[in-house]
């Protein structure tokens, strides 16, 4: 049987309290919409993220997924800064959001991970940007960037194909262990969604193969976890994420990413400050608000 996702953190949670926020067996339910990252405080995200982490007998469990806080770092003080993505190949969404993270500074001098669910993979860098990794990764079932409100609380069986997506948005992620003491990085605690090792308990989802296939037209099957391999998990996400809080981007599907994370294109910005042009008022905006 696939791993539960939520941690047992005491024999005063009750298993009642486990299921309302929603289980993961091996494809965690997911439910979230998420918010631009323009405004918002990551310190409150991390506090809350300590506390679900050090108050193991705690029922209550606030949302970590608010947007980024105000993170002011002048634009123009120097030259623009990019994502090393070396020789790796990447769609150009990602590596907007990726330019736009180093450039502005959102991810908060913290490790972060790109999530391209077209392309189903994933990207984990360094606080400065570097890459440290990427791999295929297996994503929730149904195309769409939101979740249906409440589908954390629901049984896994009421849970329809098309509801099963992994919603988009910027997420404040921990490394923590499930019911089974398995390693995993928590994503969004409040609906269980985490990045973990691919589940292969169960041949006929044939998950490993589906991973190993070079295209993503088969990666497509889950509640709404991110899958990745087992190997990447262990010398890649544990290796940057190990000891620190770090940053998610989960990519939008339905949407533009500046709609999601209200970012701005850096190369944009360096064409027209190269050119003595004045940076259009919504890209000087966005890059102040970081």
């Amino acid at each position: 049987m696939p791993a539960l996702c939520h941690p047992w953190r005491g024999n005063t949670r009750s298993l009642v309290s486990i299921t309302a926020q929603g289980l993961c067996f091996g494809l965690l339910a997911a439910g979230f919409t998420p918010d631009i990252a323009a405004a918002g405080d990551d310190d409150a995200q991390l506090s809350v993220l300590s506390r679900h982490l050090s108050a193991p007998d705690s029922s209550v469990h606030e949302s970590v997924n608010a947007p980024s806080a105000p993170f002011t770092r002048s634009a123009t003080a120097q030259g623009p800064k990019r994502a090393k993505f070396e020789l790796e190949r990447a769609s150009r969404q990602a590596r907007h959001v990726a330019d736009w993270v180093v450039d502005s500074g959102d991810n908060r001098n913290m490790p972060f991970a790109i999530v391209d669910k077209t392309d189903a993979r994933v990207f984990v860098f360094d606080a400065d940007g570097r890459l440290r990794g990427a791999a295929a990764a297996l994503l929730g079932l149904a195309r769409g960037d939101d979740a249906v409100p409440g589908i954390g609380e629901r049984a896994l069986s009421s849970i329809r194909p098309a509801e099963r997506t992994t919603p988009a948005g910027r997420f404040v992620a921990a490394l923590d262990r499930n019911v089974h003491g398995k390693e995993i990085l928590w994503v969004d605690y409040d609906t269980a969604i985490s990045m973990h090792p691919v589940v292969t308990s169960n041949p006929v989802e044939r998950r490993a193969q589906r991973l190993a296939t070079p295209t993503p037209l088969d990666n497509r099957i889950s509640y709404g976890c991110i899958n990745v391999p087992a190997k990447f998990f262990e010398n890649v996400v544990h290796t940057v994420f190990a000891g620190t809080n770090g940053i998610v981007y989960v990519l939008p599907e339905t949407r533009s990413a500046r709609a999601v994370f209200a970012s701005y294109d850096v190369d944009e910005r360096e064409r027209l400050q190269n050119a003595g042009e004045a940076v259009p008022a919504q890209v000087a905006a966005a890059a102040s608000r970081h």
